[in-house]
């Protein structure tokens, strides 16, 4: 296995703001293309898997299976286990790790998941190649990552476009990709997968309880997360600038005519026997 080598820096951290958003995933909202293909005895691996509510999701569609979560940051994992105890479930496993060398034999595991990681790490095509080291032969790789240039939202909002330019100048200063979805069969045909079945999919925020939830969580994600310590440090923008663009955002989501679309970009791709 190869030594570890992340060299980007996680953009978002996990402030409560982020967790906000990261516990809020499901299996059926960020992982709807994969479960088609799951079966009762599969041993799955969640890479990324933060607070694991996506990961115990697919522990409770492989009751005869295990799914095994990991993730860069130990405390978030703790809270990840709580996930899972707290629906009974006996199938699951926690544990540190880096995608770029993961600590388990060739062929492991039926399927190979990843939502929202790509984006963040240092070698997007080298992670998918260590993803598809460890899955077994016939074995699926799903990996799911949204794109930033091509999220959208009305009413038109100067400062939401100045949030929308300083938050890929960060994640890229960072060492990541934040337009990383149309990027994912690039990154897959690089790393030598040929059976790739190519998606996309949207999160839509538009009632008043998801434009208050959705703008609320980044208006304080600008200003109190490890994003935004970054977006200082980094000279990127102002403690200033980085009030005006959450308070854009507030006065996005108060608009009743207000929508927001995210664009993911997905793929499943399939180890050659």
């Amino acid at each position: 296995m190869p030594e570890a080598r992340e060299t980007a820096v996680y953009t978002h951290g996990h402030h409560e703001s982020v967790l906000r958003s990261h516990t809020w995933r499901t299996a059926e909202n960020s992982a709807a293309y994969l479960l088609g293909a799951l079966r009762p005895p599969m041993r799955i691996l969640d890479i990324g898997c933060g607070p694991g509510t996506i990961t115990a999701d697919l522990a409770e569609r492989v009751p005869d299976g295990h799914v095994t979560g990991l993730d860069r940051e130990p405390g978030v994992l703790e809270q990840a286990r709580a996930v899972a105890g707290g629906r009974g479930l006996t199938n699951t496993a926690f544990t540190v790790g880096d995608v770029h060398a993961l600590d388990f034999p060739d062929d492991t595991f039926c399927v190979v998941h990843a939502h929202q990681v790509l984006q963040h790490v240092g070698d997007p095509v080298g992670a998918l190649r260590e993803m598809r080291r460890v899955t077994r032969p016939g074995g699926i790789v799903a990996v799911r990552d949204s794109d930033y240039a091509a999220m959208t939202w009305y009413p038109p909002s100067p400062g939401m476009d100045d949030w929308l330019d300083l938050y890929r100048r960060v994640a890229r200063a960072n060492g990541g990709e934040p337009d990383a979805g149309r990027r994912l069969k690039s990154w897959a045909l690089a790393a030598g997968f040929t059976d790739i079945t190519a998606t996309s999919a949207t999160w839509t925020f538009s009632t008043p309880d998801e434009r208050a939830w959705w703008s609320g969580l980044w208006a304080d994600r600008t200003v109190a997360s490890a994003y935004a310590e970054r977006a200082v440090d980094g000279g990127h923008a102002t403690r200033q600038r980085l009030r005006e663009v959450a308070e854009a955002w507030r006065k996005w989501g108060e608009q009743d005519d207000g929508w927001f679309g995210v664009l993911h970009g997905e793929i499943l791709c399939r180890k050659d026997v």
